[in-house]
């Protein structure tokens, strides 16, 4: 039979992810670059006690609401724009191991307001460092020393070792059961492309859990896509969802 990895709906696509899975949520932060249909399908599911990996822990639907309002037009949100944020106001996160957790510019999101109540757990680690975690388990590497990170609060609990007259922390491979990536473009084997700063954390993702799951705007055909320009290859993917040509309205409407 020939291989074919294109799941018929999202909430298919997540059916098996279990209650205290680690999640691996791609892109840096825009409603381009996150696989928002993959999140909602996740909140509709109502997963808990799960581990979001990732660089931001993402803002509620009121402030997406409150942001789309204050850009008077400027920048429009589409409608099925959510955020790891959903997630988090939702209850179904227990730990976030991210670059950026909180906001400095005085807006609460959901990970602060639990985070302050001690109803989540925080591991703070920098963009670099969590990318090359995440980039060494997808390549079979156990942990690695990095000179970034010691005498700060990332180097807790850590081994240091000097190097070069330089100390380094221990990082360890950073694996999950589950990555949620979105990506431009895909075959059916589960090769993908990319557009603009969707290549981000998504790509360094793709193959870094034992499953991964790739959002894409569009399916081609077996040879369509340039070779010079697959990003992720197939081994790295197990499933492809294609999102609906016309944007959902709400997070809730299963697809």
């Amino acid at each position: 039979m020939p291989v074919n990895k294109v799941v018929g709906s999202f909430d298919e696509a997540v059916a098996d992810v279990a209650d205290g899975s680690v999640i691996h949520i791609g892109g840096f932060g825009t409603a381009a670059e996150y696989a928002s249909y993959l999140i909602a399908a996740l909140a509709r599911k109502d997963v808990t006690g799960l581990t979001i990996t990732g660089n931001h822990s993402g803002f509620s639907l009121d402030q997406l609401a409150m942001m789309n309002e204050a850009n008077l037009g400027l920048i429009k949100y589409p409608t099925d724009y959510v955020s790891p944020g959903l997630l988090v106001e939702r209850g179904q996160v227990a730990k976030g191991i991210l670059a950026f957790p909180v906001l400095n510019r005085g807006l609460e999101i959901p990970f602060e307001t639990l985070l302050k109540k001690g109803d989540v757990e925080l591991e703070l680690i920098g963009q670099g460092s969590l990318a090359e975690r995440i980039r060494a388990a997808r390549a079979g590497i156990a942990a690695f020393y990095t000179p970034v990170g010691p005498n700060t609060v990332v180097a807790q609990g850590k081994e240091v070792r000097w190097f070069d007259g330089r100390p380094h922390l221990l990082e360890r491979a950073l694996k999950a059961d589950v990555a949620v990536i979105r990506a431009h473009k895909a075959d059916r084997w589960g090769n993908l492309i990319y557009r603009g700063s969707a290549r981000t954390l998504n790509a360094t993702m793709a193959g870094a859990a034992t499953v991964t799951i790739a959002e894409v705007d569009e399916v081609v055909e077996l040879g369509d896509l340039d070779p010079e320009s697959i990003v992720t290859a197939a081994p790295y993917v197990q499933r492809v969802v294609v999102r609906p040509s016309t944007p959902a309205t709400s997070w809730q409407t299963p697809c």
